[in-house]
């Protein structure tokens, strides 16, 4: 009999196949889940915040150029891999086999490309996402070892030898699946404009108000006038500057100093999840954290650019030697000695002891990152742009004597 993964009957090499193909198929649906859920919130409450680990973070992967093809979640694509290696196990045929095992060759070549991107370039690793490496590696493995064709001479022969009436119907399959998905991405980044916006907008005015830290940071990122509550817009940011997250938020404000110019004010309060120097917050997440909170806020002449150039540069600001490097052309090499920065930095950590706790697992409201204090108001975590975008629209329209203009889209 020849050699074959699915065609010698019920072996535990076909039964290993088949649960590899369920694991791709979990796996795979979950991060489409967490990919609607990350980058189309129905509520206020449901941003996402950078509450895992620097590195082990599936919003970057979510927020990543990577994370769709035309409005198609990347993962739509491996639950169709995984339920062709399952059906492949329970309905065996040579020719479904030796599809198969094409498709494998060409799905584990993917991972790894994906698994090198969200490494090297995103400089984070979605959890879920691994799930799914793990799985498609394993079912690699299995046709490497067992599939048919194992012994033919050539690469080709034992590799690609797909049938093309398999490959025709798989392409029919998939590609109605593909364009299902991207009418709803459509239908839900339409939705982020109108009805989800308007109650995102309106969830934000019903949010409780909460005051300023006592002690306000004296290092901005945005700066439109003199005294801080004079902006339409004004947003105390507890960030860590190695926090993927963060530099989302960042980013976002940045955009919205491009369009709103002369509206917002921007205080960047230091909140590293570092044992080191946080002691508000039981997380020690952030190795490094501390380090370079220090470096940003010695001088104040330099903090701005040295804040741009951590994000620009991400991920490397987390290896210590980019650290040094990054001191020494600041000058700025005595900041993670200097008692008087430390000081700074720690009373203004301590702010995050003022407001009331957000989580029966925490004792104090600030207790991730980022947390948004925007105009009295608090956000913890992330919001899409759009969203974002639409509460400072709001909180403008309000500021200059205008309706909140979102209310003309609410039905009544």
């Amino acid at each position: 009999m020849e050699r074959s993964l699915t065609l010698n009957g019920p072996t535990p090499a076909r039964a290993l196949s088949f649960l590899s193909g369920l694991g791709m198929i979990v796996a795979s649906v979950m991060t489409i889940d967490h990919y609607f859920s990350a980058n189309f919130p129905a509520t206020i409450w449901e941003g996402s915040f950078c509450d895992i680990n620097a590195f082990f973070n599936c919003d970057s992967s979510a927020f990543s150029m990577i994370s769709q093809v035309r409005g198609v979640p990347l993962g739509y694509f491996g639950v169709v891999v995984g339920a062709l290696v399952a059906l492949g196990a329970l309905f065996p045929s040579a020719t479904f086999e030796r599809s198969n095992k094409s498709i494998s060759l060409l799905n584990v070549l993917g991972v790894l490309g994906l698994l090198l991107f969200s490494i090297f370039v995103i400089g984070s690793l979605c959890l879920l996402c691994t799930g799914f490496y793990v799985f498609s590696i394993l079912s690699f493995l299995l046709f490497w070892r067992y599939g048919i064709d194992r012994d033919a001479g050539s690469f080709l022969g034992r590799w690609l030898r797909p049938s093309p009436l398999h490959l025709l119907v798989y392409a029919l399959f998939t590609a109605t699946g593909a364009y299902g998905f991207s009418v709803f991405h459509a239908a839900k980044a339409d939705a982020q404009t109108g009805g989800v916006q308007a109650r995102i907008v309106d969830q934000y005015f019903g949010l409780p108000e909460v005051p300023m830290p006592s002690l306000l940071s004296p290092f901005w990122t945005v700066r439109s006038t003199e005294e801080f509550t004079a902006a339409p817009v004004q947003i105390v940011e507890y960030a860590d500057l190695l926090c993927p997250d963060c530099k989302l938020l960042a980013e976002q404000i940045h955009q919205l100093e491009q369009d709103f110019p002369g509206k917002l004010n921007v205080a960047f309060q230091p909140f590293p999840l570092e044992a080191g120097c946080n002691d508000v917050v039981e997380k020690d997440l952030h190795a490094g954290a501390c380090e370079l909170t220090y470096m940003a806020m010695f001088n104040p002449d330099h903090f701005r650019a040295i804040h741009d150039e951590i994000w620009a540069s991400w991920p490397e600001p987390r290896q210590p030697e980019w650290r040094m490097e990054m001191a020494r052309r600041y000058g700025v090499e005595a900041a993670v000695d200097d008692p008087g920065t430390q000081d700074l930095v720690h009373r203004l950590i301590q702010t995050g002891k003022e407001y009331e706790r957000t989580s029966d697992r925490y004792s104090y409201g600030i207790r991730s990152t980022p947390t948004m204090i925007l105009n009295g108001r608090m956000i913890i975590g992330t919001l899409p742009f759009d969203q974002l975008r639409a509460i400072v629209e709001a909180l403008i329209a309000q500021a200059e004597g205008g309706d909140r203009f979102i209310e003309s889209w609410v039905e009544r």
